[in-house]
């Protein structure tokens, strides 16, 4: 994984995925000088995030719309979006969760804690409600984080109960179309080798 992480990449669309890493790096002391050590912290964590698919071997363009959506994900909630414009965190929470309860899918799959669902006699349907599960739980985790920040960190992080049940519908939603697309996920890019999903080999 780590070799896969540092090696020089290949193609415009490895080497967009790769500036966006960067420009979310650049992101955590622009965040952490203009908006404070939390907002820094938020980049942070982004940036560690967006390193995933590179090393899970993700196809160029699943690497680019991932770090371009956990991106705009953190920077409407250091710029106050979320707050100003109240709908906008439904399809933040659509494309965020569904493409992160894949991530996390992936991960298990290769770690050995879910079987894979090639070996299994229904693998679109495996995938679609692990995944959704996945992102479900995910979204829990979510909202409780938001309560902790409300209560113990910055009392304007919005939290109530219709927002926790949208945002909770919507990730659920975006989770089941991501493990619908599995396939699509983890296929490699045309004219590259299959993505090999043996923890072993990663």
């Amino acid at each position: 994984m780590i070799q896969a992480l540092l090696r020089r990449p290949s193609g415009v669309a490895e080497a967009t995925a790769d500036a966006l890493r960067a420009l979310a790096v650049v992101g955590i002391v622009v965040a952490g000088i203009g908006w404070g050590p939390l907002s820094g912290f938020s980049l942070a964590v982004v940036a560690v995030a967006m390193t995933l698919p590179r090393l899970l071997g993700l196809r160029p363009s699943v690497d680019i719309v991932f770090g371009a959506v956990v991106l705009v994900a953190v920077w409407s909630s250091v710029l106050g979006i979320y707050v100003s414009t109240r709908w906008w965190d439904l399809p933040v929470h659509f494309l965020t969760n569904g493409l992160c309860a894949a991530l996390l899918y992936i991960v298990l799959v290769q770690v050995e804690v879910l079987a894979d669902a090639d070996t299994l006699p229904r693998p679109m349907l495996t995938t679609a409600v692990v995944t959704t599960a996945l992102g479900l739980g995910l979204g829990v985790v979510w909202e409780v984080f938001e309560w902790f920040g409300n209560n113990f960190l910055d009392p304007e992080i919005f939290v109530g109960y219709d927002d926790s049940i949208g945002d909770l519908v919507w990730g659920g939603a975006g989770a089941l179309l991501a493990g619908c697309g599995m396939t699509y996920l983890t296929g490699p890019a045309p004219g590259d080798t299959a993505l090999d999903l043996d923890p072993h080999t990663v």
